[in-house]
Parts: structure tokens; sequence; C-alpha cells
């Protein structure tokens, strides 16, 4: 038998998760502060997580827990990785598979070389608008809640970073590929950005976030392998008040 693993998750623990696809970032968060606190017997901990990933995307999410949760903003602050596909030819009002394909356009003039030439086009600054489907707000308010309900939202730009764009493969205008951007980039925009550049249109269909900084998604735990290293691990006893 292996020898236990000891976690000290009050003076804080940075816990790499892969997060499962249709999971909320706060999902994961809920089941693991509660994982944390039946093993410690505690009212409560302090668990957080260094950036949103959204539903419907699986990948990388870092957790902190006790006093690591102070350096959550710095981690927040790294350059990220993602693959992924982005479907061409097509666009949704949310620019992922959140809401349905409102409008189709033509694909015939596209050619691999055309599409890395704009692709390639992509890679360093720009100004980004964020898809009106997010979380930023607009008044107060969640654009998104703003968008479900059909009022028009405008949103500004926001200047990001795509270090690398790397086409992994293409076929059926379907896409593959691998960015490294910088915080606050939507992968969903530059979907459609690619697709309305190519002079049609774009949606993301699938997205993974592989690596944060030096992080990887290769040396995370799934939801249920955490639980059973929390379970089976040995903690530090805390004293009650």
């Amino acid at each position: 038998m292996s020898a236990k693993e000891s976690f000290d998750f009050k003076s804080g623990e940075v816990l790499l998760v892969n997060k499962p696809l249709h999971w909320t970032s706060f999902d994961v968060v809920n089941k693991l502060r509660y994982s944390i606190k039946r093993k410690l017997d505690v009212k409560k901990i302090k668990v957080g997580h260094a950036g949103t990933l959204d539903p419907l995307a699986d990948g990388l999410l870092i957790l902190c827990t006790g006093k690591k949760t102070k350096t959550i903003e710095s981690l927040m602050g790294l350059e990220k990785v993602y693959s992924g596909e982005i479907t061409l030819g097509s666009t949704t009002p949310s620019y992922d598979l959140e809401t349905e394909i409102d409008q189709t356009y033509p694909t015939d003039h596209f050619t691999l070389e055309l599409i890395k030439s704009e692709v390639e086009k992509m890679i360093g600054d720009y100004d980004q608008y964020p898809p009106i489907f997010s979380a930023k707000k607009v008044n107060g308010k969640k654009a998104y809640d703003l968008a479900r309900k059909g009022i028009e939202v405008e949103l500004k730009p926001k200047k990001i970073n795509i270090s690398k764009f790397e086409i992994t493969g293409f076929e059926d205008n379907k896409l593959s590929f691998v960015i490294a951007c910088s915080k606050g980039t939507y992968i969903r925009s530059i979907a459609h950005d690619l697709g309305k550049n190519l002079n049609s249109g774009g949606h993301l269909s699938v997205l993974r976030r592989e690596q944060i900084g030096d992080f990887s998604l290769k040396n995370s735990f799934t939801v249920e392998e955490w639980i059973e290293k929390i379970d089976n691990s040995d903690v530090p006893i805390i004293e009650s008040n």
C-alpha cells in the first residue's frame, strides 16, 4: 500500500483539477470545498479558483485553499494555452455551442493557405470585443443576462495578446488549433473574428485548457480523483475556537 499523501489545506494548497465538460468552475470549487470541510470536520475553509473555465470547456482549473487563496490574482495573470476546434462557415449568438446556429456562410473559397494566412495575422496584440454572452458587466448587470432577454448590449474592446496560434488539423470546415494567449482572452471571440476575417463565419465547437503558466493539464486530477485523495490523506488537525 502506498503512503498517504499529506495536505495542509488551511495553510494552503494548490490543486490542479481536470474540470469536466458541462460543470461550472464554481461546481468544482463547491464539490471539493465540501470534501475538504468534511475531511477536516470544519464549517468553513477558503477555496477559490484562479480563472473561470466555461461549462462548455474542459481542462485545467487551478484551485487554491486557505492562505494560498491570496495567490489567486497572480495566477490569473499567467499566460494560458488552449486546444480546441473552430467550426467555420456558421455563427451563433454566443460564439460557441451554448446557442443555436443563426447564420451560415459560403466556404467554397477556403484553402488551407488562406486560413493559415489569416491565422498568422491574428498573432500579437489586438483589441478584442468580448461576446455579448459573457459575464462582462454592463451598467452593473452581466452581459449574458441582458442578451438572453433580447436587450442590445454594447461591449468595449480589450487589448489582448496571442503569442501562439497553431493549426493542428483542418477537415470538413473544422479547424483544430492550439492557442497561447494573455489573461482575459475569449477564445470564442477568436473563433468569431477568424470567421469574419475569412469573409465567412465561425464559432467555437470544442475547447480544452491545457496550461496556465507552468501548470499543466498533464499533472491534474479529476474531481473524483481529488475527492479520493482528500478522503485518504493525512491532514493537520484544526482546533476549533
